[in-house]
């Protein structure tokens, strides 16, 4: 009965999206086409297991990282540098996609059309003038699909190798929530931004010493006034490098574990010292904060309802008929939970007398909240109709619930899983780059 939702996970391109695609496979698919006939078009940037990421991959890839930075008034770094860190995550790009195709994992039309169509929708256009707006900055709609299922189906092997593999017990909910209530900076939002000195996890004592020097100099430059973003796209080895380190908007709570207590004491436009953790050394900036919101008091209906479903003896009329007649031995007296618990087709509830608990908005199909919305306390409705048959339904009450406990508990599982698989990831790639054989040819 209940509305079943999907959550799409946020994809890292979907912010400006056409503008940050710009440029970004145009010419990938003809090239390979071309490559697999034996005429020479291109060199090999790098060689990734057995794959090889192309030197027209790489000028595009610069291409549009510089203009993006351009577009968002970065200082770029030197071009040698720029293009070494760009080489660097379509390597890992590439890594994954190796590891992504072993194990089968597809991203199928529906799902891509629906990712297409959330980013017409933040580009205030229709799915439809998708391609037009895209041919007009130059970008080919049939590369831009193919770069939109690559992004997802990273995001699958992402799912599948790291989040799901985190595990958040009953217990760490109860601490989370009892330090957040003892520590109210927590319940603040903050704008971090973050520089990563990688070190291997087979790094020698030298490669160590040499990370953190370098680490301890990038953060020395930030303190000094030098623009952390700029030293973000030089330096950093994260993820986020090529956005000049920026996390975004993040509650404390739902902060990397590692960076919590550093980014609680810095004050805005400050910088960490070098934090080491498995991964290597992390600077830290905080550039704003800001206060949580208040209290959920949320509308809550308690309902209760009798499910009949047509089938190949019961058409629509039938079905219809039958339910007009339980509602009038209702309506004269009979037990509404007893009719519902040998009459319902509802497995879910016909065991429990038809009652669907307090339900607050979007829990139901909107014919069925249509429905209930119309009702007194105590009414039982006329038959109507869902995907899901027909039904009659009564209201016993409705109330203004406090919901801010059980949000602050689903909150806290998402903040401890989003803490969680920032380090995750970062140790997962670092050890899927580690595994592999990479040879550049820059």
């Amino acid at each position: 009965m209940r509305r079943m939702l999907t959550v799409l996970a946020p994809l890292a391109l979907i912010a400006g999206e056409i503008l940050a695609l710009q440029g970004q496979g145009l010419a990938h698919a003809q090239t390979r086409e071309l490559a697999t006939k034996g005429v020479l078009l291109d060199r090999v940037a790098a060689v990734v297991n057995d794959g090889v990421v192309l030197n027209s991959e790489l000028d595009d890839q610069v291409a549009a990282v510089t203009e993006r930075l351009r577009g968002q008034k970065l200082e770029l770094p030197p071009q040698n540098v720029l293009r070494q860190q760009v080489l660097e995550r379509l390597i890992l790009q590439e890594i994954q996609a190796q590891r992504a195709n072993r194990a089968g994992l597809k991203v199928s039309d529906e799902a891509l059309n629906s990712a297409l169509t959330e980013v017409a929708q933040r580009n205030n256009i229709a799915l439809s003038q998708l391609p037009e707006a895209l041919s007009q900055q130059g970008i080919d709609y049939a590369s831009y699909r193919e770069e939109m299922r690559r992004e997802l189906t990273l995001g699958l092997l992402r799912q599948r190798d790291v989040l799901q593999r985190i595990s958040i017990t009953p217990r760490e909910i109860d601490q989370f929530l009892a330090k957040q209530a003892n520590t109210p900076s927590e319940n603040n939002q903050y704008n971090v931004s973050h520089i990563l000195i990688a070190v291997g996890q087979a790094a020698s004592p030298e490669q160590l010493e040499a990370a953190g020097k370098r680490a301890a100099e990038v953060a020395q430059r930030a303190k000094a006034g030098e623009d952390f973003a700029k030293l973000a796209v030089a330096y950093s080895n994260a993820q986020t490098a090529l956005e000049g380190g920026a996390l975004g908007w993040r509650k404390g709570s739902e902060l990397p574990t590692f960076l919590t207590d550093v980014v609680v004491k810095l004050k805005p436009g400050e910088v960490s010292d070098p934090l080491r953790t498995p991964t290597g050394y992390h600077i830290i900036k905080v550039n704003e904060v800001r206060g949580e919101a208040s209290k959920a008091i949320i509308s809550q209906t308690h309902v209760r309802h009798i499910l009949m479903k047509t089938n190949e003896l019961a058409d629509d009329a039938t079905v219809r008929q039958k339910l007009n007649q339980l509602r009038d031995r209702i309506l004269k007296g009979e037990d509404f939970a007893g009719l519902a618990s040998i009459s319902s087709e509802d497995p879910g509830s016909a065991s429990q007398g038809g009652d669907l608990g307090w339900a607050g908005p979007g829990s139901f199909v909107p014919e069925f909240e249509n429905a209930i919305g119309k009702l007194k306390e105590n009414e039982i409705s006329e038959p109507f109709h869902t995907q899901y048959g027909w039904h009659i339904a009564q209201v016993l009450g409705r109330r203004q619930f406090d919901n801010t406990d059980e949000i602050k508990r689903h909150q806290a599982v998402e903040a401890i899983r989003a803490s969680k698989a920032d380090e995750e990831t970062e140790l997962w790639l670092r050890r899927l780059r580690d595994e592999a054989y990479v040879e550049t040819k820059l």
